[in-house]
């Protein structure tokens, strides 16, 4: 018997539903009523024509109307859209939209593929700006491009940061366009938790993309050329694009008294037939597949929309399958997704913890760092995962940014979940390995041994956003990392044992064996083997760092660090590499790839012994902290530093033993043109002679370090009163001490306060700055002031009640300073 099978939508889920109803029938007729131009096109692609990386326009399209009908003797009417539908009669209302006339068209079975369209928010002064665009399909492409052409736009805003916002970021950047991303949530990608969503804005800022979070659009200025933001700040857009979200096309639905839900998605049975809005009934001709429907979330069976590829084709596939008799049913979606960030690839699967923690479901969380292939095979990138399940180890939601192979890792988990497996099962997958490709314990084991780990008490972990509030309480926090990794970098605060030294050196643990104690790396795996030896030593109260020191470093280090020089170098090294490699013979290369810190700075020492003052090595890291550390350690080791790049996802650094060239020479040691000053006092006249001294020095392009200690830190303390939780002796220290410059008195004849009055009364009509002023501009010229971390623990000081901007340190960093000053001052 032959039937009329109309399908409203001709992208994704309404084609493949065509497709799969033809070959599961040659009798049936197939209408497709397509709205737009094309049908079946790749509009995952549309970023990457935009950026030049698909360059045939053609490719874009996976059917064309021809071919398609063709190939499954299919009736497409494309620019013809679907208006009305008559429940009653069976039949739809259809307008042509190259002619504008309307007729009706009769079916059997109805399948709604209708989509979502792009969010378009109202903008202040928006009128008459003609190039605000968003992106859902290949005439919205086209515009894009042919604006570009004809424009050539120098900055683009992009409104929004989720998949579009963020693809596009990255594609126009490779058209040399600079682009600002305004977004109202204080990250990018909401798929992700802020931590893992943080290393994707790092890679952004690396790349020049300029991020406005928890930011809006407030109005638009200057025929849209300039955008005001709720913060007042002004953003350049000689291009927008709105990348905010999508909305349900639900609005035939609507008119036919079809139910929707809450947000205006299709409500649909695991059959995907639609239901009458006011019965409740089940409308067996008409099916909903794709974006316009609202779905099942597996974890906890409640109701979600997730507008992505693979439901859409998913659905379409099992809607032909039941209208042609088969038992099937739509079990949910997991909203596995992957987005590509440069030299950075995000995904994620199930529920992150902030669903979890707004649905009020209990869970646990670990974190793993692992290469994505064997270390010693050239070209190994790290890639975090981070795993959340439950007290009975079911897997509730992953996620995983790095580098190659971050995909492979979450479709396992993906598949993990599908098939009801929990996390022990994934220490006993038995995944493919060879060097290129993986380790002989996959990331997905490792993340599997360490969740069993967590569950069976092993070990417990702590996350970032404790570290403040145990510092302040002085909490016993062990870096047990090697002494050069604690030197390169560590959480002020952390005492260093490491963790080869803790067997012979257990006098530096605390006597009670209830003291909580805190244990971190670099990524958490020589934390973990710290700890059994610690539970062994009967310490009951033991917690690993979730995600270890990198990850801290990710979340607390200004990305701008990972790609440039310190802003006190005289010399920048980014050198154009034709210019560079043409300077220098190199006489030995290293790959690195793959090893954590300090690994990569171990090889290079290793490399330079071997070779004679003034050859060059070659060394290649993937370690994303090596492009720092190595500035710093030439700096002290007396090594020249030639080059300092980012290629891809590899760092490379060109080092010349010894002092080398003066033209290239970036090492300090031994310089005489430096000035360390150590600030005792916190006396304004002393105070404000440190500062003179310090911009004088400074406008002679000397480099100038203030290490302030003791009451020398009241320089830096903030004017307003900062709430900290203190002990009562912090407090009186507190209560005791000036706050902040405008506070500091004179050291002589003061006489209770009346002297320092006078004396910033004579200032004044001197015209000389006043102490707080002089401060700012010390910071302005580049005075680099480090506040002693011993001298704020004995004091009460916090860091929250020191100005932004300053450093943190000890005796290492002032000794680190003072060797390489020609003068040292005491004041």
């Amino acid at each position: 018997m032959e039937r009329k099978i109309v399908i409203v939508g001709g992208v994704a889920g309404g084609a493949t539903a065509a497709a799969r109803l033809r070959r599961l029938s040659e009798k049936d007729k197939i209408i497709l009523f397509e709205r737009d131009e094309y049908i079946s096109f790749a509009n995952c692609g549309l970023p990457y024509y935009l950026g030049g990386v698909i360059q045939d326009r053609d490719r874009l399209i996976v059917e064309s109307v021809e071919n398609l009908s063709k190939k499954f003797a299919l009736d497409i009417r494309n620019l013809t859209e679907v208006i009305a539908i008559d429940r009653l009669k069976k039949t739809v209302r259809v307008r042509n939209l190259r002619n504008n006339e309307e007729y009706e068209e009769s079916y059997d079975k109805l399948i709604l593929s209708t989509g979502a369209s792009p969010i378009k928010l109202p903008l202040k002064g928006d009128d008459n700006v003609q190039h605000i665009f968003t992106l859902r399909n290949i005439p919205d492409t086209d515009k894009i491009e042919t604006f570009i052409k004809d424009n050539k736009p120098k900055h683009a805003a992009i409104i929004g940061g989720g998949f579009i916002g963020v693809e596009m970021a990255e594609n126009l950047t490779h058209r040399g366009i600079h682009c600002t991303i305004i977004d109202l949530s204080n990250q990018v990608m909401a798929p992700l938790d802020k931590e893992m969503a943080k290393i994707i804005e790092n890679e952004l800022t690396r790349h020049d993309v300029d991020l406005k979070l928890n930011d809006s659009v407030e109005e638009i200025l200057d025929n849209g050329k300039k955008l005001l933001l709720k913060s007042r700040s002004v953003v350049n857009a000689d291009l927008i694009i709105m990348a905010v979200g999508v909305k349900p096309e639900s609005k035939l639905a609507k008119l036919a008294g079809l139910k929707l839900g809450s947000k205006g998605h299709v409500s649909t049975t695991p059959q995907l037939q639609t239901l009458d809005e006011k019965t409740n009934d089940i409308i067996e001709d008409i099916y909903a597949i794709g974006d316009v429907i609202e779905v099942i979330d597996p974890i906890d069976q409640s109701i979600t929309a997730v507008p992505l590829a693979w439901p859409a084709n998913r659905q379409g596939r099992l809607v032909a399958d039941h209208i042609n008799g088969k038992k099937v049913s739509y079990k949910g979606t997991f909203g596995t997704s992957i987005v590509k960030v440069f030299n950075l690839v995000a995904a994620s699967t199930g529920n992150n913890e902030k669903s979890l923690i707004r649905k009020n479901i209990p869970h646990h969380s670990i974190m793993v760092t692992r290469g994505n292939h064997a270390g010693y095979y050239p070209g190994a990138q790290d890639i975090l995962i981070k795993l959340i399940f439950n007290s009975k180890g079911k897997i509730l939601g992953a996620q995983a940014v790095g580098g190659a192979g971050t995909d492979k890792r979450i479709d396992v988990i993906s598949t993990a979940m599908k098939g009801g497996l929990n996390v022990e099962d994934l220490a006993d997958l038995e995944l493919a390995y060879a060097p290129p490709f993986s380790s002989a314990k996959d990331p997905v084991n490792i993340a599997g041994y360490a969740a069993s780990n967590l569950l069976n008490g092993s070990y417990d972990v702590f996350p970032m956003t404790q570290i403040d509030d145990l510092l302040n309480k002085k909490a016993f926090i062990i870096d047990s990392r090697t002494k050069l990794e604690f030197e390169l970098g560590h959480i002020h605060g952390a005492i260093n044992l490491p963790y080869s030294e803790v067997r012979i050196n257990s006098t530096a643990l605390p006597l009670d064996k209830k003291e909580a104690i805190y244990v971190y790396c670099n990524v958490g795996h020589t934390a973990y083997l710290m700890i059994q030896v610690l539970k062994q030593y009967g310490y009951e109260k033991v917690f690993n760092l979730s995600g270890g020191y990198k990850l801290y470093k990710e979340l607390h280090e200004s990305p701008k660090k990972l790609m440039h020089l310190s802003t006190h170098e005289d010399i920048h090294v980014e050198l154009k590499k034709e210019e560079s490699q043409s300077s220098y013979q190199i006489d030995k290369k290293i790959d690195a790839c793959g090893l954590q810190c300090p690994g990569p700075i171990m090889q290079t020492f290793k490399a330079l012994e071997s070779l004679k003052e003034g050859q060059v090595v070659q060394v290649e890291a993937t370690e994303s902290g090596y492009r720092n550390d190595i500035v710093k350690w030439c700096q002290n080791t007396g090594n020249t530093l030639l080059l300092n790049e980012v290629d891809g996802g590899i760092y490379r650094a060109v080092i010349q033993k010894g002092s080398g060239s003066p033209k290239n020479n970036l090492s300090n040691v031994g310089r005489t043109d430096a000035t360390t000053i150590v600030l005792f006092s916190g006396d304004m006249d002393k105070a404000l002679g440190a500062l003179i001294i310090a911009q004088g020095a400074a406008t002679m392009n000397k480099k100038v370090t203030i290490f302030a200690t003791f009451w020398g830190l009241n320089l830096l303390r903030r004017s307003e009163k900062i709430k900290v939780k203190k002990s009562f002796i912090e407090g009186m220290f507190g209560w005791m001490m000036p706050r902040g410059p405008k506070k500091m008195t004179i050291s002589k004849m003061n006489f209770a306060g009346f002297g320092t009055k006078l004396m910033r009364s004579v200032m004044k009509k001197k015209h000389i700055s006043l102490i707080e002023a002089q401060l700012q501009d010390a910071i302005n010229a580049g005075v680099q002031f480090v506040a002693c971390q011993m001298s704020m623990d004995v004091m009460g000081i916090k860091q929250e009640e020191l100005i932004d901007g300053i450093s943190y340190g000890g005796v290492a960093t002032y000794l680190a300073e003072s060797e390489n000053a020609g003068v040292t001052l005491f004041i």
